[in-house]
């Protein structure tokens, strides 16, 4: 089942999350740094990790 949500926000962008040490991140542009941001995953990972 998915879930719908609604933000309201100044930009959008389409990304992939990559490995990053022992955890993961998502690039975002410089000019961002300093912003609030919110992470929505719009698809089941590739990998799964054993936690």
């Amino acid at each position: 089942m998915v879930n719908r949500f609604k933000i309201d926000g100044e930009e959008v962008l389409d990304g992939e999350v990559k490995p990053f040490g022992n955890s993961a991140h998502v690039t975002v542009p410089k000019r961002w740094r300093g912003a609030d941001v919110k992470v929505v995953r719009t698809s089941e990972p590739t990998e799964q990790d054993d936690e």
